[in-house]
């Protein structure tokens, strides 16, 4: 058996980034989220999240991808939003996210930047969220 330790953050948005993950089904979400992964043996350490977006800390195994995951969490998750009715609008997610790796002295850090998500947005909105992880993991946009 090969021990595999792979950590990620993982980081999407709503469709067009509207704000429709309002807190008071953002938990439904979240935890609807949580209990599919644990069905589809999707490790998911941490989960949380705004208005506009969603950040998971998530432990691959040897027979996992990373787009894979993305579309088991991102796909049946947006079925489901839609399926309960919980927005009052159609509900999608933008189809880009954002995955890096987490060294394992790293990960307290990661858990807690996920839990705070709320007082963190209370400083800086999801755009600038958004540049920061664009500037610091060396990712390009293109901007045509």
């Amino acid at each position: 058996m090969p021990f595999i330790k792979i950590w990620i953050h993982a980081v999407w948005s709503t469709y067009n980034r509207e704000p429709l993950l309002k807190k008071e089904i953002r938990q439904k979400v979240f935890a609807h989220i949580r209990e599919n992964a644990k069905l589809k043996g999707i490790y998911l350490d941490h989960i949380n999240g705004y208005v506009e977006h969603v950040h998971c800390l998530i432990s691959m195994n040897a027979d996992q991808n990373i787009a894979t995951i993305m579309q088991l969490l991102k796909g049946e998750s947006s079925f489901w939003i839609n399926k309960q009715k919980l927005t009052n609008t159609k509900f999608a997610w933008q189809d880009e996210y954002f995955a890096v790796s987490v060294s394992h002295s790293q990960i307290d850090s990661v858990r807690k930047y996920i839990l705070n998500q709320e007082i963190h947005h209370k400083k800086k909105n999801f755009q600038q969220e958004y540049d920061e992880f664009i500037e610091k993991y060396g990712f390009s946009v293109y901007k045509g």
